[in-house]
C-alpha cells in the first residue's frame, strides 16, 4: 500500500540540485506544495539517554531549512517533540545534570530508575532532583543545547499532548479504523497478528505501560487491557495481570502510529530523520498517514549520522560530549558551520583535531569578505551559508590562528596574549575594543581543547622567569647559533630542521638539544613541535631565552 516515496536526493521539476546549499534544494520540496504559513518544521528523540551533540544534528538541519523559508518570506516554527511517554526500558550508564556535567549511574539516585522500569519517563522522578520527572529533566537538556546555538524550537512534550486530549482525536481516528491499520502495519512488522490494537494503555495499578489492549469502545473513548509483560530488547519487563480500563488520555500510541499521529496534530510540513528511520519506520508512517489516517505525510530528509573521535556516539561507552562541553573549544558559529555540511556524507566529529576544523571555518570566513582567493563555487557556498552560522555580519572581527591561540593559552597574563599577538600580526592596530576581546577569548577555549586533549599545546609557558638547565659550553654555542638563525627570520619547518642541523654540526645528542630546549621554555622534559612552537612566538622573548638572558 506504501507509495514508496523516497526521502532522500530528491528534486524538484525545475531542477532543484542548481543550488550549491542543501537546504535550498529542501525548501524548494517544501514550497512546492504551497503549505500555509506557519511552515511546521519538526525534530524528535525519546528520553533514553544523554541529549548529545548527535542528537543535535536533526535539529541543526531543520534550522538551516528553517532560516532559508524564512529568508523567503515565510513565517516558520520548529517543534521538537520528546517522546517522554515512552516506556524506560532499561538504565542508561550514563546521565547528564542541568549544568553539563556527564555523571555515572552511580552519581545520582539510580533508585529513582531502578524502580520505574516500563513507566513513562514523565513519571519516573528526576534522579538528579532537580527537575519534575526525568522526561522533564531530558527535555530541558535538548533545550538548553538549541539554546546554546541560537536555535529558536519549541519543545513538546507527548505527554502533555495526550493528557490536554491534542493526540485524542487521531487516536480515536486509528482505533476507528483498527483492522485498516493493522493491515498496513503487518506489511511492515511480523509481530502484528489478528489482534493487534494501536493502543498502549498505562496500568493504573502499577504504572506501567502494557502492549495488551483487549477491547476498545470509540465512542466513549476508551479502553480494556490486561497488564502483560513488557519486552524490553533481551530482557522483560514484568506485568502486575491487572485487568483494567484507560482513556485514551492514559496511554500512548505505538510508536508506528505515533509518528504519523504527530505529524497530522502538529500540520507538519518537513522532518528529517536519522538513516535508521528511513530503513524502517518512515515507510510505514507514510503508508499509515496516507492510507490508514488520510493526510499527506511531511517533506521527508534523511541525513547520515556522524561520528564522534571515529567512533560511534555512545552512551553506555562514554563516546559522548554535549553542546555545552563542544562551546567551551569552539565559538558557536564554527559548531554551527560543521552542520551545514552535506547531510548525505558521513563525517567525523574529532575533538582531537578540532583545529582543522576552525581553520576551515576562519577560511570559509575569509571567502565570504572577500580576503581569500577560492573557486566560485566555494564562494556561492559561503556567500549563501555564512549569514546563516553568525549572529551578526561583522568585517572587523578578528579570527587568532587556533593552534596559535593555544600557544598564547601557555601563559595566563592576558596582557601578555594580547601583546603576543599583536606583536604576530593578529591583532591591527586600528581594532575595535569589542574585536579584540572576542579574538582573546579563543584562547581560552584553544587552551581548553589542548588541556582536554592532553595535545602538543597542553604545556605552560614560562615567561616571567627562566627555568635552571645545565647548559654545558658546547650547547650553549649551538644555542646562540639558533638564536641567530631564528633572528635572521625563517619559517617553523626552517627551525625545526635548524635545530638538527646544529645539533649534527656540534656533536649533541638530538634527543638532549631538543631536551634543552624543552627545558628552557616549559621546565619540562618534552613539549610541542620546537620549530613550528618557535616560530609562532615573539621573536623578542625566543632570542632572549635562547640566548639564556631571561
Amino acid at each position: 500500500m506504501s507509495t514508496g516515496t523516497a526521502p532522500v536526493d530528491e528534486r524538484d521539476e525545475g531542477g532543484a540540485d542548481h543550488h550549491v546549499f542543501w537546504a535550498d534544494e529542501v525548501a524548494d520540496r517544501i514550497e512546492a506544495r504551497d503549505p500555509d504559513d506557519p511552515i511546521i518544521i519538526k525534530g524528535g528523540i525519546s528520553p533514553s539517554g544523554v541529549p548529545h551533540l548527535g542528537n543535535v544534528n536533526e535539529i541543526m538541519r531543520g534550522y538551516f531549512v528553517a532560516q532559508v523559508l524564512r529568508d523567503r518570506d515565510h513565517e516558520v516554527r520548529q517543534v521538537f517533540t520528546a517522546d517522554d511517554r515512552d516506556p524506560l526500558r532499561k538504565l542508561p550508564r550514563k546521565l547528564a545534570d542541568l549544568d553539563g556535567s556527564i555523571v555515572d549511574l552511580g552519581d545520582v539516585n539510580a533508585g529513582a530508575l531502578g524502580r520505574n522500569l516500563g513507566k513513562p519517563y514523565t513519571d519516573i522522578p528526576d534522579p538528579f532532583d532537580c527537575c519534575g520527572s526525568y522526561g522533564e529533566h531530558f527535555s530541558n537538556l535538548i533545550q538548553q543545547s538549541a539554546d546554546l546555538l541560537g536555535v529558536p524550537i519549541d519543545v513538546m512534550s507527548n505527554t502533555e499532548m495526550y493528557e490536554s486530549g491534542a493526540l485524542e482525536d487521531v487516536t480515536r481516528e486509528l482505533l476507528t479504523n483498527a483492522e485498516t491499520a493493522r493491515d498496513v502495519l503487518a506489511e511492515y512488522q511480523d509481530k502484528v497478528d489478528g489482534e493487534y490494537i494501536p493502543f498502549n494503555p498505562i496500568c493504573e495499578e502499577c504504572g506501567k505501560v502494557t502492549e495488551t489492549v483487549t477491547d476498545f469502545d470509540v465512542e466513549n473513548g476508551t479502553v480494556e487491557y490486561v497488564c502483560t509483560d513488557l519486552k524490553a530488547g533481551d530482557n522483560t519487563i514484568d506485568g502486575c495481570g491487572h485487568e483494567g480500563t484507560a482513556t485514551l488520555r492514559e496511554g500512548k500510541l505505538p510508536w508506528r502510529f505515533e509518528w504519523p499521529a504527530q505529524w497530522k496534530t502538529l500540520d507538519v510540513d518537513f522532518e528529517p530523520f536519522g538513516k535508521d528511520h528511513a530503513e524502517g519506520s518512515w515507510p510505514s508512517g507514510e503508508d499509515i498517514a496516507r492510507n490508514v489516517m488520510d493526510f499527506e505525510p511531511p517533506v521527508p530528509m534523511t541525513y547520515e549520522w556522524f561520528t564522534l573521535n571515529g567512533k560511534p556516539f555512545s552512551s553506555s561507552e562514554g563516546n559522548i560530549v554535549l553542546v555545552s562541553e563542544v562551546l567551551e573549544l569552539l565559538e558557536p558559529e564554527v559548531l554551527r558551520y560543521f552542520f551545514t555540511k552535506d547531510p548525505n556524507k558521513a563525517r567525523d566529529f574529532d575533538i582531537g583535531r578540532l583545529d582543522l576544523l576552525v581553520d576551515e571555518f576562519d577560511r570559509f570566513e575569509r571567502i565570504y569578505f572577500g580576503e581569500e582567493n577560492a573557486d566560485e563555487r566555494e564562494t556561492a557556498l559561503a556567500e549563501r551559508i555564512y549569514p546563516m552560522v553568525v549572529s551578526e555580519i561583522r568585517p572587523e572581527r578578528i579570527r587568532i590562528p587556533y593552534t596559535f591561540a593555544a600557544i598564547l593559552g601557555m601563559t595566563d597574563d592576558p596582557e601578555l596574549r594580547e601583546e603576543i599577538a599583536r606583536k604576530e600580526g593578529h591583532i591591527p592596530d586600528d581594532a575595535p575594543d569589542w574585536a579584540v576581546e572576542e579574538a582573546l577569548a579563543r584562547v581560552e577555549r584553544a587552551q581548553t581543547w589542548a588541556q582536554r586533549t592532553s595535545n602538543e599545546y597542553d604545556y605552560d609557558l614560562k615567561r616571567t622567569e627562566m627555568p635552571e638547565a645545565a647548559i654545558n659550553a658546547e650547547t650553549a654555542t649551538a644555542l646562540d647559533e639558533l638564536a641567530d638563525f631564528i633572528e635572521a627570520g625563517h619559517d617553523g619547518d626552517e627551525i625545526q630542521e635548524e635545530i638538527y642541523e646544529t645539533a649534527k654540526r656540534h656533536d649533541i645528542d638530538m634527543g638532549e638539544f631538543f631536551g634543552t630546549g624543552y627545558r628552557l621554555f616549559f621546565d619540562e622534559d618534552q613539549g610541542p613541535k620546537l620549530g613550528p612552537f618557535l616560530s609562532n612566538l615573539d621573536r623578542e622573548f625566543v632570542l632572549r631565552r635562547l640566548r639564556r638572558e631571561g
